[in-house]
């Protein structure tokens, strides 16, 4: 499984039904665009400190996804999919369904733009 950022911030904050996912998983996921909006977002929150203690052990647990020129093409794709359909993503997620695609993994997030993607199935929490 892939987590997007919502679902590694809900992560982080301990969300039941997302920790739940998480715990049945076979793998974790976390994609390097996931590490760089996470990051940003922390930057200037009250919790810091907690938030990057928690990542740093976090990321001992799960698998960084890079993006390579396999990614690229995937990337391409979904945006000629997307833009035929005319159902834009913000640019980040589709790197993050690119990702999801190339590797055939689902991904954990609350943005149901994920659904528009052909061959990407999302999964998400109450």
């Amino acid at each position: 499984m892939i987590l997007d950022t919502n679902a590694l911030s809900a992560f982080a904050d301990g969300v039941p039904p997302v920790v739940q996912q998480i715990a049945i998983a076979d793998e974790l996921h976390v994609p390097v665009i996931v590490l760089g909006e996470y990051s940003f977002g922390i930057a200037t929150s009250r919790r810091r400190r907690e938030y990057e203690a928690w990542l740093a052990r976090g990321r001992a647990l799960w698998n960084v996804l890079p993006l390579v020129e396999e990614t690229a093409t995937h990337y391409a794709e979904i945006r000629q999919q997307l833009k035929r359909a005319g159902a834009p993503l913000p640019a980040n997620d589709v790197w993050i369904a690119a990702l999801a695609r190339q590797h055939d993994l689902p991904v954990l997030s609350r943005d149901a733009h994920f659904d528009t993607v052909s061959g990407l199935t999302r999964l998400s929490w109450r």
